[in-house]
């Protein structure tokens, strides 16, 4: 007997992502991702809860593609402690060994650009390793940035 997708245990890799995303329920899978574990994001996940969104992924997109909200830096919108940050990264770093088993970044497609609301740390420690892409799920928030979107046009239609 088949077994549904809620029934498979939650691993959070990209390929339970694509998964969910088959079976029509990536916004499951999000929300299951970011109210659990230690790497919980309540805030994200409740925000993500106040509109309908449409989103895309996960796809594997170019690094330098995204355009990082947390880090050391004073221009974040996420400002953190730079030692804090850096012990992050390095242990991230250490423990990165196959891009597939990492959770896809949540990005926002704004205005244009792609903005990592989730995953700035992964980010960065991928960035650090050399890997020059990584997997995301990107949000729109209104069909018409979902249609703007340049990988819309690839994937979707």
């Amino acid at each position: 007997m088949h077994k549904s997708i809620q029934e498979e245990p939650m691993d959070f890799s990209v390929s339970t992502a694509i998964d969910y995303a088959r079976a029509g329920q990536l916004e499951d899978w999000i929300h299951a991702y970011l109210t659990s574990g230690s790497w919980a994001n309540d805030g994200l996940a409740d925000g993500l809860r106040l509109q309908k969104r449409w989103w895309l992924g996960p796809i594997s997109v170019e690094s330098t593609e995204l355009i990082r909200a947390c880090g050391p830096e004073p221009w974040m919108e996420y400002q953190v402690p730079p030692e804090h940050w850096e012990q992050k990264i390095n242990t991230m770093a250490g423990d990165m060994t196959n891009l597939l088993s990492i959770p896809p970044l949540i990005v926002e497609y704004r205005s244009g650009n792609f903005s990592i609301r989730d995953g700035d740390h992964r980010h960065e420690a991928m960035r650090r390793k050399g890997w020059s892409k990584c997997w995301v799920i990107i949000w729109h928030n209104s069909e018409e940035d979902w249609m703007l979107n340049p990988y819309t046009i690839t994937t979707e239609r």
